[in-house]
């Protein structure tokens, strides 16, 4: 039998608690499906850089040809694939026995664990499904200032098939019944309310 020295002033602390939240911060961290994330980024990136290098081509035919194939690559990739490893969502249109399209929205139970995204995945897949859409808008936007309507189908293929992955995944995440914008404004109505509290409890204080 063990004796603790009375004159000890360590303490017994268990380490389980520890290693446990050292382990599930480490998952998280981790990067499950490094190739599904590496193409997640890819196709979309490589299109808009052969876009923005354009100016130094000159072969329209080509970097028109070759921006379609990126961004026909990338919406198949992210609706097929990324989307199903990476955070667990999928869509995809059904036509059912009397030949009416219904459009399906997905989610991963959280009840699989094993299967669950890590906190890193979620982010690259958020961060490049949203941003580069964004970018195409602003391709837009300058396509049309500047006159130069020769790109601007190209730029508005890159706005609808990049913009059509974001409706489809939101869907997902917030419910196929839900509508965007009564989601929206909750949102912005429940941080309203914290800011409040906050500041309330601040000046009490």
């Amino acid at each position: 039998m063990l004796r603790q020295d009375s004159n000890d002033e360590t303490e017994d602390v268990s380490l389980f608690d520890a290693e446990d939240e050292g382990t599930k911060a480490a998952k998280k961290k981790k990067i499950r499906h490094p190739i599904a994330s590496f193409f997640h980024l890819f196709f979309r990136m490589s299109a808009i850089l052969v876009y923005v290098l354009s100016g130094f081509s000159s072969s329209f035919i080509a970097s028109m040809v070759t921006i379609i194939l990126l961004l026909s690559c990338d919406f198949w990739v992210v609706k097929n694939i990324t989307g199903r490893l990476m955070v667990g969502l999928r869509w995809w249109n059904q036509v059912d026995d009397d030949g009416k399209s219904h459009w399906v929205y997905e989610s991963r139970k959280a009840a699989q664990g094993k299967k669950s995204s890590s906190e890193a995945e979620s982010r690259i897949f958020w961060l490049g499904l949203i941003t580069c859409p964004i970018i195409w808008v602003i391709f837009a936007f300058s396509t049309l200032l500047s006159f130069n309507l020769k790109w601007l189908a190209v730029v508005i293929m890159g706005v609808t098939l990049q913009g059509a992955n974001v409706y489809g995944y939101i869907k997902c995440k917030v419910g196929s019944r839900k509508n965007l914008t009564s989601i929206a404004t909750n949102y912005f109505g429940t941080q309203f309310l914290r800011q409040t509290f906050s500041r309330e409890n601040q000046a009490e204080s």
